[in-house]
């Protein structure tokens, strides 16, 4: 598993209407690589608002329609989950995430 990997995740709950829900880790690989059981993800929804803190993907990136990833709504999720893997983004698109992290943490 790497930053940057997209994973197909079962999350079915009242919560979220659909069943299944894509996710881009964002954890430092540090952190992956430790034993611990969580990671730092973002979710990828279908539609795109235009916000700075979020990141548009599509088919380049394995998906099967244009999306976006939603910096603005991270989540730690079991590593034991994100068994269904999709693709992994290109350096230039995981820059778009990290300036859309920035913006969505108010970091410099």
């Amino acid at each position: 598993m790497k930053r940057g990997d997209l994973f197909r995740v079962y999350k079915g709950s009242k919560n979220d209407p659909k069943a299944w829900r894509v996710f881009l880790v964002v954890s430092r690989q540090p952190l992956i690589d430790y034993g611990f059981s969580t990671v730092i993800c973002a979710p990828v929804y279908s539609n795109y608002r235009g916000f700075p803190t979020q990141v548009e993907v599509g088919a380049d990136e394995g998906l099967k329609h244009e999306s976006a990833i939603f910096c603005d709504d991270l989540a730690s999720i079991k590593k034991s989950l994100l068994t269904d893997y999709i693709g992994r983004l290109s350096d230039a698109k995981m820059e778009e995430v990290n300036t859309a992290l920035r913006v969505a943490l108010a970091i410099g």
